[in-house]
């Protein structure tokens, strides 16, 4: 798991009940904004549909890094939080490091404990949707690449 999503991690684990729910809270505060090249493309290709919430992501590669961003609305401010957690702790990994962060990541930061069943599933299913998003994102970027075939290798000599 990336270094900056453990030690968020390890917060909230360490966290009783109540701070969990200020930690959430306060990242869903520090949601950055979508950029405007992405705000115009919020639709159903990029809506998380396991969130009741309405959840927007988008995955960029940047060489072999992911740029994640999301839009979440500030009335599901445990959502957000989550989605914004994510966030901090998964820019600027790899595509490695993002598939092997654990499907159970939301009861290891402890939030079954804090949030309702549905709430938990959604939540699980954002980390889903942000795998899937990063291989898809890593396959279109490799594809041009094997289109061109394999690189030249050295000369045949006689």
């Amino acid at each position: 798991m990336p270094a900056a999503l453990d030690a968020i991690v390890a917060e909230l684990s360490e966290s009783d009940r109540q701070e969990r729910i200020d930690l959430l809270i306060d990242f869903a505060r520090n949601l950055p904004p979508l950029p405007d090249r992405l705000a115009a493309h919020k639709d159903a290709g990029h809506r998380v549909e396991e969130c009741q919430s309405p959840v927007y992501l988008f995955v960029e590669l940047v060489g072999d890094r992911a740029a994640l961003y999301a839009d979440a609305p500030m009335e599901a401010p445990t959502v957000r939080g989550f989605v914004s957690l994510l966030l901090e702790g998964l820019n600027g990994s790899t595509v490695e490091e993002i598939l092997e962060v654990p499907n159970d990541l939301v009861a290891r930061c402890g939030l079954q404990e804090v949030l309702g069943m549905l709430r938990v599933r959604g939540l699980a299913g954002v980390l889903r949707r942000i795998k899937a998003e990063v291989t898809r994102a890593a396959m279109g970027q490799a594809q041009p690449q094997a289109a061109a075939g394999p690189p030249p290798g050295p000369a045949a000599g006689p």
